[in-house]
């Protein structure tokens, strides 16, 4: 199986917030669940930017496509 070129730690540096351990459980249990019908780039709580780095990312299934797409998992999980 072939690893990931970014670790999940680096995506949240990337989007410019907090990314250590305990910032990026608090993003996920406060920011999940994302509902089923809403793209993860269309969540209301990410800037512009980081919305359209997260969509650009999956679309062009670039080489941090692999590590949103674990964050959208992460999201989709209810940790309340």
């Amino acid at each position: 199986m072939e690893q990931s070129i970014h670790a999940f730690h680096s995506l949240f540096e990337q989007l410019g917030l907090p990314n250590d351990d305990v910032s990026i459980r608090r993003f996920i249990e406060t920011h999940s669940p994302l509902a089923e019908d809403v793209y993860l780039a269309d969540a209301s709580f990410w800037t512009p930017a980081q919305a359209a780095f997260l969509r650009e990312e999956i679309l062009e299934d670039a080489d941090w496509a692999e590590v949103v797409d674990r964050l959208n998992v992460a999201l989709r999980r209810h940790y309340h």
